[in-house]
């Protein structure tokens, strides 16, 4: 998770001047401003006049020990949070340590990187637990149904403002989930004619066969069953916006047609040899690396540049740091008013878990996990516990750099439909792939876990 922008402040207390020396030197060169106290009753005094993110204090202390310090932050500081060392450990002090609120309890001797950690997942309990009582400070101009508040989503939202004041084509990259549809329909609705025509199609969703015919429209008697001329979604989109979502699912002759629309501004309905004229702004997603399709053949290179006048690109959920729990209490909020109910409350540990776990579907699959919450969480409350066992479960860890490709892709698939209670559909959307082909990649893939 990332840090906070403003400087967090940490007091260190022990009676030792050396340790305090070492320790102020060690945690100023991470960044933090850190005041010290030898002693208790020092830090007593500190506090009590310059509020402090976090305090480290030793145990064994004269006249007022660490855990009576601790205990005194918080009854009286609810936005400080406190955390133990000590060179003479036991089991009981780090239990009545734990018990009052120190989480973290390092036994001396400790390295800096044991310190580093602990400091930060301290600091971030204390950023999620503030973020759960604090309304989140929006950017000025926030487009249609995104939040966020991350410096990339920022930047998003700039673009897309200067996006809407033209007519160019768009290009949004990102994975299954971002919110590319979203950032389409910002750009659409803050254009100057916001009631103009937007029409979404998905190309991975229409058969090759019926997509030039859906795209472009037909002429009667163009092929069997083709009792009357239709419009296409180019001419329904007349003077608004056309969405060609997941464009990097068109076949190559299929992009030939699309560029030419692009070039010349006109379609040409199947069964027609004359071309018809279309003002239509046109943007177009992939949660592909177009490039890497350049190189392997299957996207032309004249329809990308074609494409790529203005790019978007999105980030994964997993890189948005407190976006997490900003978009936590966005879709608790609306689940809520759908289903005419009060808003589900998390737990620090909750957000916390929420904030760890990966997100392989981004976006859409936190939005899918607050509305099962919403079913099916006893009351109002949301602690660990209720969380899906995935998220509950899920460790961090290095990847074992002896397996295969192929085990690396079978385990990261199993993930995803674990994600998704097994729906094949859903966990085909977040891949990126064809169902059929998430089908063939399962029947060589070990699915011992999947339920029957």
């Amino acid at each position: 998770m990332s840090s906070s922008s403003k400087q967090e402040s940490i007091l260190i207390a022990d009676d030792t001047p050396i340790t305090l020396r070492v320790l102020k030197r060690r945690l100023e060169s991470q960044g933090y401003r850190v005041l010290t106290a030898q002693g208790a009753v020092d830090a007593v005094r500190i506090v009590d006049s310059d509020p402090v993110d976090l305090v480290i204090t030793d145990l064994r202390m004269p006249k007022i020990d660490g855990l009576d310090l601790v205990r005194y932050v918080r009854e009286n500081f609810g936005n400080t949070e406190t955390m133990m060392i000590t060179g003479y450990p036991s089991i009981e002090s780090a239990v009545e340590s734990v018990n009052l609120g120190a989480k973290e309890y390092l036994t001396k001797p400790f390295t800096d990187k044991e310190l580093f950690a602990a400091v930060r997942r301290t600091l971030d309990r204390l950023r999620i637990r503030r973020l759960q009582h604090a309304e989140i400070p929006q950017p000025p101009h926030v487009p249609h149904g995104l939040v966020g508040q991350c410096e990339a989503m920022r930047k998003v939202f700039r673009v897309i403002e200067k996006a809407a004041a033209t007519s160019e084509t768009v290009l949004i990259t990102g994975e299954s989930g971002t919110g590319k549809e979203l950032v389409a329909r910002a750009i659409h609705y803050d254009t100057p004619h916001p009631s103009a025509s937007l029409v979404p199609v998905n190309c991975g969703g229409i058969p090759e066969n019926l997509l030039e015919s859906e795209l472009f429209g037909h002429v009667k008697g163009a092929f069997t069953g083709a009792t009357e001329s239709r419009a296409g979604f180019f001419q329904t989109a007349e003077g608004g916006t056309i969405f060609l979502d997941e464009i990097s699912e068109t076949s190559l002759a299929m992009q030939v047609k699309l560029l030419r629309v692009l070039q010349d501004k006109e379609v040409c309905m199947v069964g027609s040899s004359r071309g018809t004229k279309v003002h239509v702004r046109v943007i177009a997603s992939t949660n592909k690396d177009l490039l890497r399709l350049l190189k392997k053949g299957s996207f032309r290179e004249d329809l990308y540049f074609r494409l790529n006048v203005i790019t978007i690109g999105l980030p994964p959920l997993r890189e948005r740091g407190d976006d997490i729990i900003l978009l936590v209490h966005h879709f608790a909020r609306k689940v809520a008013e759908e289903m005419d109910r009060k808003p589900l409350e998390f737990s620090g540990p909750a957000l916390d878990t929420l904030c760890n776990y990966h997100w392989p579907g981004n976006v859409r699959e936190l939005e899918n996990v607050i509305k099962r919450l919403a079913v099916l969480a006893e009351g109002n409350h949301v602690d660990v516990p209720d969380l899906p066992s995935l998220m509950r479960f899920s460790i961090p860890r290095r990847p074992d750099l002896r397996r295969s490709l192929a085990e690396m892709e079978a385990e990261y698939i199993r993930d995803v439909l674990a994600s998704v209670d097994w729906n094949k559909t859903k966990a085909a959307k977040i891949l990126g792939i064809a169902r059929a082909t998430l089908r063939d990649k399962l029947k060589g893939a070990a699915t011992d876990s999947e339920p029957h």
